[in-house]
């Protein structure tokens, strides 16, 4: 039968390691991570910042794209601080409870962006294929009802690999060759079996997100079929620029999410370094490319960016 939750085995701190294999190079690769951090933080802070204060940046697409904005914000902040500081610094401790909350936030957030981008691509699909019932479809009221229902599926998917954590005894090491910890990274250490861990880790999380890829490709399927029955080709074009940005934002977070699982699972002859730095690159680059591929790609943003800096350059 299985001990759990030996006495104090759960109340030790944890020590992050960061980068194994490249401790020397540490500093040197903290200026483009920091670098990087700061254009996701002036980025996604300056889209939330305009579409709350502009009235026409209020329709569904800019609401979610918001949402879109909040998230990268949480993904990145809750890893790259700390990140940074082991880098700069050496290995770093981290409490038990700290390391919980950092494991939930990280994999809330990247659930919790792929429900966004599904509501994004449903958006899209309205915006297309059912113009005329485009405010009917998407009320304010249908908007909240969504944000509030995809904020709480994610909460429920990700919550459980919290406790399945904190139910298991660490009586070896407490040392994670990492920058952060994630959920089966941290159950690895454990002194007990973890298969649950894995099962609900690997599965769970995975099938949803694999259930919003499906969606997301039904829609722009039904979309790309709508779009080449438009009879103008100026319409056509219009329409593909539309979803431009949307689709650029889905392949920067799916491509990278895909090959690191599917390098996780198959890659045994990957090094654990590649591993790892790969794991950070994806917590700081889409949400600092995010922001960026809106302002080049949707007029309405563009127009804004450069009425904003025109009035502060006044």
């Amino acid at each position: 039968m299985a001990i759990y939750n030996l006495s104090g085995s759960n109340t030790d701190a944890f020590t992050l390691l960061g980068i194994p294999g490249l401790e020397q190079y540490h500093i040197w690769i903290s200026i483009p991570f920091c670098f990087i951090y700061l254009v996701a933080i002036v980025g996604n802070s300056m889209l939330l910042y305009l579409i709350v204060v502009e009235h026409s940046l209020h329709a569904p697409m800019f609401v979610f794209l918001s949402m879109l904005a909040m998230t990268d914000l949480i993904l990145s902040t809750t890893c790259v601080p700390k990140t940074l500081t082991i880098l700069w610094f050496g290995p770093q401790k981290i409490s038990f409870p700290g390391c919980l909350t950092q494991l939930f936030f990280l994999h809330y957030s990247f659930v919790l962006d792929s429900a966004i981008l599904l509501a994004m691509a449903f958006d899209r699909y309205v915006a297309i294929c059912l113009p005329l019932r485009y405010t009917t479809i998407l009320t304010p009221r249908t908007i909240v009802k969504t944000a509030v229902g995809i904020s709480f599926r994610s909460f429920c998917v990700i919550v459980p690999c919290v406790f399945l954590v904190n139910r298991l005894p660490f009586c070896r090491t407490h040392i994670i060759p990492h920058t952060y910890c994630e959920h089966i990274g941290v159950a690895r250490l454990a002194c007990a079996d973890i298969a649950i861990n894995i099962w609900y880790g690997f599965c769970v999380p995975i099938m949803t997100v694999i259930i919003d890829v499906i969606l997301i490709a039904v829609s722009y399927t039904l979309i790309l079929c709508a779009i080449f029955h438009l009879p103008s080709r100026d319409a056509r074009k219009k329409a593909l620029r539309t979803c431009g940005s949307h689709v650029c934002v889905i392949l920067m977070f799916y491509i990278p999410a895909f090959f690191s699982i599917l390098a996780h699972r198959f890659g045994q002859n990957v090094s654990h370094t590649f591993h790892i730095m790969f794991a950070n690159l994806y917590v700081i680059i889409p949400p600092a490319l995010n922001p960026i591929v809106y302002g080049v790609k949707t007029k309405q943003i563009q127009d804004k960016v450069i009425l904003l800096y025109t009035m502060n350059k006044i």
